[in-house]
């Protein structure tokens, strides 16, 4: 007894065999989870050229809100930015005033 036929359904695109489809594109933009952070006082330049600014933030919402941490931040900031931090449990270490050599 011969297998039987294959039914296509109504709404599938015929296949060609000579042609790869193309991945599908999910419409939508993922993101990952942030905590909002006001900029309370900008500390200081560091990193090696001074490409980084250190600044208090104080946390606004999560499980650290109203907490005051140092951190370090790459571009153009002010007092009263809000930043948009992954993580709120690290803390950036303090600038240290004395400079090269002098513990």
């Amino acid at each position: 007894m011969p297998p039987p036929p294959k039914q296509s359904r109504p709404d599938a695109k015929p296949s060609r065999p000579d042609r790869k489809e193309a991945p599908t594109k999910s419409s939508g933009v993922s993101f990952s989870v942030a905590f909002p952070a006001s900029v309370e006082e900008i500390m200081g330049r560091t990193g090696t050229r001074g490409e980084a600014i250190q600044v208090r933030c104080k946390v606004l919402d999560g499980r650290d809100k109203n907490k005051i941490i140092r951190r370090n931040v790459r571009g153009p900031i002010q007092k009263g930015d809000i930043l948009m931090l992954r993580e709120t449990e690290i803390e950036a270490r303090a600038l240290n005033k004395a400079g090269r050599g002098m513990n």
